[in-house]
């Protein structure tokens, strides 16, 4: 290849890597993952495809699906050198070892490389084919912008080595090595900060109903209460574990929503095969603290013992098979995603009652079905509701339009109020005087849970609602002083 001798073009050719550089994310990660969500049964085909070479992995799954390169999470600090050094007519090559099918499309999409190089189906282009086609396009004259400790050749024989959210091996490699980047396009957030988000912590608060048999029991035996906290752990990690799931199973979705792509595998803050790690490690966790909870009664209580043992473990497989099933097929199924979203929180508290023993009352179980169909419904409300607000009419994946907000308000409305109902209900029955001295005091929770489902409902209305009605609960100031009221109504009632 002959380079001009002069002017912008007689610079050093620019080649940009893609996987970790360009894009945050991993490309044939996302492909995967878009393949697992749309066509699940071609999983079957990798061990096949992987057999003839990585390349062929490559292009088998790009044939099979076709990835969204407009909402890939871009390098932005990095693209805007590009689109600068591009300004001036500096050749710029993609180069990168994921298929050139897909690499074609990204720079078609981009406008700002001058060539492609990729693998081809046979050829895997990365390490030392990487180099090898380096210098017979280039010979050594080409700068080079990598992540990885693979790039760490190419960054020791171009002409300016520039890297782009390094990671610790590749920084450690250059130190050793000497080399210092000309440049360093960083924009990527702390671990310790994607983390917890990834695995939804606040959220954590839905598994507080774990607790509710027990305590609506008034059973305060230490055996019990260490049991539910063993519990509330082990279905903490199994449900982080599913929100995970469910975030990578989503990649292409929630790149497109204003919210949601920020998400730490969304927006390539954490990588997926990290997610694929993690998800492993909590179910593991989970199962084994699961088993522990009859262990902890028995030896905190050697005369209590649970009539089954491990019906605890029961439970939390069917939270995770219903939650799986929601995120493979029933979130997109009308009104069937609100039935099984409210029906997981029954299951929290169902899974309360296996862990300890104590028997879920039918006054709880219809109380817990229409408040959590109420949140469910306002749930979706919320979402339809800031879709209206940003000029959108069908909410992507979902199955719902613009136009069905008024029957959703409809029914998420009465069902909240039909469980005040049940619960003005259970208070004029008789069983609640063997639990309460004072139960006329618990009448006072009927105008503070009305006032609460009226200003949810009032706020989701106004578009003022954030789109999970479990963050509003835990961070607006009223919810959180009318939880209190609660509380105090209840004790007062004792």
């Amino acid at each position: 290849m002959s380079l001009p001798a002069s002017g912008p073009a007689s610079l050093p050719a620019l080649c940009v890597d893609l996987d970790g550089t360009l894009v945050k994310s991993d490309t044939l990660y996302d492909s995967a993952l878009v393949l697992a969500r749309h066509h699940p049964a071609a999983l079957l085909q990798l061990p096949r495809w992987l057999a003839r070479g990585k390349a062929a992995l490559k292009r088998h799954i790009t044939a099979e699906v076709q990835l969204d390169v407009a909402h890939l999470p871009y390098n932005r600090e990095l693209l805007q050198y590009l689109e600068q050094q591009h300004t001036t007519g500096r050749p710029i090559y993609l180069t990168t070892a994921a298929d050139s099918v897909l690499a074609d499309r990204i720079a078609a999409h981009l406008n700002l490389f001058t060539d492609v190089l990729a693998s081809d189906g046979t050829l895997n282009l990365a390490g030392p084919n990487k180099l090898a086609a380096f210098r017979q396009t280039f010979g050594d004259h080409f700068s080079y912008i990598g992540n990885a400790l693979p790039d760490l050749t190419l960054l020791q024989n171009c002409k300016e080595p520039m890297v782009a959210n390094p990671t610790a091996g590749l920084s450690a490699a250059l130190r050793r090595s000497g080399i210092v980047p000309v440049r360093t396009f960083t924009e990527r957030v702390s671990p310790l900060r994607a983390w917890p988000k990834a695995i939804r912590i606040h959220q954590w608060a839905k598994n507080t109903l774990i607790f509710l048999p027990l305590l609506l029991a008034h059973a305060w035996n230490p055996a019990l209460l260490t049991a539910a906290f063993v519990a509330f752990l082990s279905f903490g990690l199994c449900a982080s574990a599913t929100y995970i799931i469910n975030d990578l199973l989503d990649l292409e979705v929630d790149r497109q929503h204003p919210r949601k792509r920020r998400r730490p595998f969304a927006s390539g803050d954490l990588s997926a095969i990290s997610g694929v790690a993690v998800v492993f490690l909590f179910l593991v966790a989970s199962v084994c603290l699961a088993i522990l909870v009859p262990h902890v009664i028995s030896a905190i209580s050697p005369s209590l013992t649970l009539a089954r043992p491990y019906y605890f473990l029961g439970w939390l497989a069917i939270y995770a098979v219903t939650t799986l099933a929601y995120s493979l097929r029933f979130k997109r199924a009308v009104m069937v995603d609100v039935i099984v979203l409210s029906g997981l929180y029954t299951i929290r508290i169902l899974a309360g009652s296996a862990a300890t023993g104590v028997a879920v009352s039918t006054w709880l179980a219809s109380f817990s079905i229409f408040f959590f169909l109420s949140l469910a419904f306002v749930k979706r409300f919320a979402e339809l509701e800031n879709l209206r607000e940003r000029g959108g009419s069908t909410a992507g994946g979902r199955g719902y339009h613009v136009s069905d907000i008024e029957q959703l308000r409809s029914f998420g409305s009465a069902s909240g109020y039909v469980s005040v109902a049940v619960l003005t209900l259970y208070i004029s029955n008789l069983n609640a005087a063997e639990l309460y001295h004072h139960t006329n005091r618990l009448w006072l929770l009927v105008p503070v849970l009305l006032l609460w489902i009226s200003l949810l409902w009032l706020r989701a209305s106004r578009g003022e609602l954030d789109e999970d009605p479990v963050v509003y609960a835990i961070t607006d100031r009223r919810s959180l002083l009318l939880g209190v009221a609660v509380v105090a109504v209840v004790l007062l009632a004792l």
